[in-house]
């Protein structure tokens, strides 16, 4: 298997699991922003630039616009994980846009939070399973302007065993693959 078609492979199970996580965190966030049923459709790739890809998908609630990245550098190296990425998400059938995501390739310690650096800026995400998100739809659009003028993110994350990872994301590509799904699903900045 060539190594584009195992990073496709990756983001699309990494879709698939944030999706169906979604739904069982209801009570963490509101209803709207948590329910998310798995894509009918396949996701048709909007473009790629500097290790981030836009996609579009249909699910049974209508559109889905999504980005996703890996990181450049993760710590330790040689970490038993499946690869980790981030994402960023608009549901506008829904009204939901900007939500941010990073699946960790591993069952994150139950309670623990994640913790994003961007530049100068500090932001604590709540996880479930192998993944974090923000807690609010107004954090999740300041950490998106924040993605989009930086020029890299630093993602710690807490296993349920082993010891903490450290993933860096170069940010050279997010504001073009922004620009994408944000045109392809209709959201103005």
């Amino acid at each position: 298997m060539t190594q584009k078609r195992v990073v496709v492979v990756g983001i699309a199970a990494a879709f698939a699991a944030v999706l169906g996580t979604s739904a069982g965190i209801a009570a963490t966030r509101s209803k709207e922003r948590a329910a998310a049923p798995l894509a009918t459709a396949p996701a048709r790739v909007l473009g790629t630039d500097d290790g981030w890809s836009a996609y579009v998908a249909e699910d049974r609630t209508g559109r889905v616009c999504y980005l996703v990245g890996q990181p450049t550098k993760s710590a330790p190296a040689g970490a038993h994980r499946q690869p980790p990425s981030a994402m960023v998400t608009h549901r506008p059938a829904e009204r939901v846009f900007n939500v941010v995501s990073f699946v960790e390739g591993y069952p994150l310690r139950d309670g623990s939070d994640v913790a994003l650096e961007i530049g100068r800026r500090k932001f604590a995400l709540f996880t479930n399973g192998d993944a974090a998100w923000a807690r609010t739809s107004d954090l999740d659009h300041e950490i998106v302007d924040t993605l989009a003028k930086a020029h890299d993110a630093v993602v710690k994350g807490v296993p349920q065993r082993g010891p903490a990872t450290t993933d860096t994301y170069t940010l050279a590509g997010f504001s073009k693959a922004l620009a994408l799904i944000d045109k392809a699903c209709g959201v103005k900045r």
